[in-house]
């Protein structure tokens, strides 16, 4: 689907919402047809015009038509596992740095929300690399990858354990969306480059303690941060202004750490950023500059 393109051409996706709002998602075929119960619109109405017209069924109902977002593909793509969240996508390419041209490997492929997101990132001129041992799931997460991205020529699939290891050398980002990712950080820090991301996402606490408690021993890692997101929506009209009745609250933790040096000395990992009190230019203090905690051992 070529997205630099405003028209809508046969093999696109098309997200067509009706007055309701309900969000239909189709691949285009001159022989295709959307059938819903107010009415028939065929794919041939839609092919040729350009995103953002809207269009009606059979029996006078009209449907906007739109080419749909990485987030609106991910939520209504088939999918076999639970995909994450848009909100979630957006944090994890910002906190793991993902850039044109980043080398990634991640686990698992799932129905390929998470891979889609790195790889449109990554761009060209990068790649990634995805370990998946339930490799019955493959196709479908490949079916959903190419029918948004396209040929996938910077991606390769290992049908392949990452609790075993790592092939891969030297890579910029690890990212990992497995029940266990304690079991990957020391074969994160020999793939890794230096000052490379490891980047985990996991559902509960438990699996963040243990997780840190990892990072914290293996002394090649350093800023050790946790994060949780949580976005609500809000309803505006003329009259009023007020939250959404329902929200995205809890959908997982972010973990992120560098892999760094060992620090002589530092038994403990730097981690989160705190606020420190010293003094601005004008001799004030200012609680709002960022600073760290200092590592335990070190002088």
């Amino acid at each position: 689907m070529d997205r630099t393109d405003a028209a809508f051409h046969e093999g696109d996706m098309a997200m067509l919402i009706d007055r309701k709002g309900r969000r239909y998602l189709v691949r285009l075929s001159q022989a295709g047809a959307l059938h819903t119960h107010v009415g028939v619109l065929p794919h041939q109405d839609i092919i040729g015009r350009d995103q953002g017209s809207w269009l009606r069924t059979t029996m006078g109902q009209t449907f906007l038509a739109l080419k749909p977002t990485l987030g609106e593909y991910a939520q209504h793509m088939p999918r076999a596992t639970q995909v994450i969240y848009p909100k979630d996508l957006g944090n994890i390419l910002i906190m793991a740095d993902i850039f044109p041209g980043c080398r990634v490997v991640e686990a698992g492929l799932g129905s390929g929300a998470l891979t889609m997101a790195l790889l449109q990132a990554a761009g060209s001129r990068g790649w990634v690399t995805s370990y998946e041992v339930r490799t019955e799931q493959v196709p479908r997460a490949l079916s959903n990858l190419e029918a948004y991205l396209g040929e996938l020529e910077t991606l390769q699939v290992r049908g392949e354990n990452i609790y075993e290891g790592i092939h891969e050398q030297d890579v910029d980002r690890v990212v990992l969306d497995v029940p266990e990712p304690w079991s990957v950080v020391e074969h994160a820090a020999e793939a890794l480059k230096p000052g490379g991301i490891l980047l985990c996402f996991v559902p509960t606490v438990l699996q963040v303690h243990r997780l840190t408690l990892a990072l914290e021993e293996d002394r090649r890692y350093q800023l050790v941060e946790t994060v949780e997101t949580l976005l609500r929506g809000w309803h505006v009209t003329q009259q009023s202004m007020r939250p959404n009745h329902r929200m995205v609250a809890h959908s997982g933790f972010i973990t992120t750490a560098r892999r760094c040096d060992p620090r002589p000395g530092v038994t403990r990992a730097v981690t989160e950023p705190e606020y420190s009190n010293e003094e601005t230019d004008d001799g004030k203090s200012d609680d709002r500059q960022p600073g760290h905690r200092q590592a335990e051992g070190a002088g």
